[in-house]
Parts: C-alpha cells; sequence; structure tokens
C-alpha cells in the first residue's frame, strides 16, 4: 500500500493490476492527485479476493472505496472477480471502474451485465494511458460521492 496526495481524509484505492508497469505508471499518474489515496496493489484475481474478504496477510486490510480491475488475470480471471464482487452482498456496493486493453464488444457488454461502474480500455501509449488515470482521479475520486462504509 502506497499512501498518495494531500493529508486529507485517505480514499482507499483497490487496484487489480497483474503488469509491473502498469502498476507503475498508475501510481505516477495518481501521484498529481488532489486527493489522499492509499492505493493497493493485487497482482491477481485470487489475491483481490483475498483482499476483498481480508484472508491471510490481507487480514487487517481496509474496505476499499474504489476498484480499478483488469480483465485478463492470471490465477482468477477479472471477469470472475466482478462477478464474486457483484454478487456479494458486503462488496456490491464498492464501485468497480473495469481497466483493461481489451476492446471487445463481448466484455464491454458482460463487464456491464455484471454490474460494472464503467469500462475504461487501456490506451497502448504513456501519455494515453498517463491521461486515462488521471481522468480517472478527476471524476471518481474528485467529482463522484463513494460510499464510506466501514466494513463488518
Amino acid at each position: 500500500m502506497e499512501s498518495i496526495g494531500t493529508n486529507a481524509a485517505a480514499i482507499e484505492v483497490l487496484l487489480v493490476e497483474d503488469s509491473p508497469g502498469d502498476v507503475r505508471l498508475t501510481r505516477e499518474a495518481f501521484k498529481d492527485a488532489k486527493v489522499h489515496i492509499n492505493l493497493h496493489v493485487a497482482a491477481d484475481g485470487a489475491e483481490a479476493m483475498a483482499f476483498l474478504g481480508r484472508e491471510g496477510q490481507h487480514v487487517n486490510s481496509p474496505r476499499p472505496d474504489l476498484i480499478l480491475l483488469d480483465l485478463n488475470l492470471p490465477k482468477k480471471d477479472g471477469r470472475q472477480v466482478l462477478e464474486e464482487i457483484k454478487e456479494s452482498p458486503t462488496l456490491k456496493s464498492i464501485p468497480v471502474v473495469i481497466l483493461t486493453t481489451s476492446e471487445s464488444e463481448a466484455d464491454i457488454v458482460r463487464s456491464y451485465m455484471l454490474h460494472a461502474n464503467c469500462y475504461i480500455s487501456k490506451p497502448v501509449d504513456l501519455n494515453g494511458f498517463l491521461d486515462v488515470v488521471k481522468s480517472i482521479d478527476n471524476f471518481w475520486l474528485s467529482v463522484v460521492k463513494l460510499p464510506h462504509k466501514t466494513r463488518e
């Protein structure tokens, strides 16, 4: 977990991403954030579900205010992770932003059918990727009211 931004109340963000380069770029883009972010990273779908379920090494993990989810993940696919999150009475209120390289219409439709809050295709170039992460920050972390709920 890396704390990024101002001294205001922290927003807990779970980034589920298996590409170390994309994790690094996301961290860099969030460094310009106008809000205080605690960025947690899960490298695969199984780790994401362990984090959300507070299992194993994640027993003391906070409830995320926002999840950034890649679809193409090892161990447990992002589509499965999204489905499990949105079927869980305790997790389904957490907004999930799909952030993936897939531009497949089938993936887009399925993600929305599984109640993703938005679907963003990752640009392949560095500046485009940074712009996308900054737009996530601008909208989801600065404009939108997120449901802050303590964990049961």
